[in-house]
């Protein structure tokens, strides 16, 4: 479906089902948001799964991504309030926010700054702060097909690298890659020095956990994007989170366990 958020037109994915706004009153309405120069699909297998389960689903491409209008939002603040302006837009209350990486970001800054808009938080290959190295800043603002090379190398486990995709015949690496250079120029180096400038996700998950947010945190044991060491820290701003860990799963989880990541989310939806 299509709709005007902030003046620009949107693309929002809702799982191969028509919106209800009606679904929330029996399951939690769910909103995918996606990581750095990526968009609704690499949410393809879960959004899907939840829109056939009785969940107002959506997966919107981010401004300047994908599908959708207008040019990347600059600061993780901005995509947060975005998210919100998008619940307004087709008449949702409150939902569960789904953020993998840059993703994750955001929906906990909307967690803590409209805590009445947000019925639960999972955070997928999420690091708070969020830091990324020089080189990927430099590669990423002078020299896009190296960042995006450097990212989809170190977004997948060695078993993701050599194949390994649950579907016969798909190509992770190669499909990550393709997905990536399919946004618009500017927009990888926009989300990572967003993802890199972000200094309140401690004050965030504070809010989050004086709240009492249902949240979970996903990670990978190969991630290397956002590894262990950064998800334990996350887990001690939030010790009241479900933890849940992928054996082998790097930072692209969606694709590389599916089935993990889902049954996963499935469980923290039901509470």
């Amino acid at each position: 479906m299509e709709s005007t958020i902030a003046g620009h037109p949107s693309y929002i994915y809702t799982g191969g089902k028509p919106l209800d706004p009606a679904l929330p009153a029996r399951a939690p309405a769910i909103v995918f948001i996606h990581g750095a120069a990526q968009d609704h699909s690499c949410w393809s297998q879960q959004s899907r799964w939840f829109a056939h389960h009785g969940h107002a689903t959506l997966a919107p491409d981010l401004p300047g991504h994908g599908r959708s209008g207008g040019a990347p939002l600059a600061t993780v603040a901005a995509i947060a309030d975005w998210i919100v302006a998008l619940l307004d837009a087709v008449g949702l209350e409150r939902a569960l926010l789904v953020g993998h990486s840059m993703g994750s970001l955001a929906a906990l800054d909307a967690a803590a700054r409209y805590p009445e808009r947000v019925s639960g938080l999972a955070l997928i290959g999420a690091s708070v702060p969020m830091p990324v190295s020089d080189a990927l800043l430099d590669a990423a603002e002078n020299n896009e097909a190296k960042a995006m090379a450097m990212i989809n190398a170190w977004s997948h486990s060695p078993r993701g690298l050599m194949g390994g995709n649950a579907v016969p015949g798909m190509w992770m690496f190669g499909a990550n890659r393709r997905l990536m250079e399919r946004q618009p120029r500017g927009v990888i180096g926009n989300d990572l020095a967003a993802c890199n400038a972000y200094a309140g996700g401690a004050a965030a998950a504070a809010a989050v956990c004086a709240a009492r947010c249902p949240a979970l945190i996903v990670a990978g044991s190969r991630d290397l994007m956002t590894p262990a060491r950064n998800t334990r820290l996350l887990a001690e701003m939030l010790p009241h989170a479900r933890i849940a860990t992928l054996p082998g799963a790097g930072h692209a989880m969606m694709t590389e366990q599916p089935d993990a990541l889902l049954d996963a989310l499935i469980g923290f939806s039901r509470g």
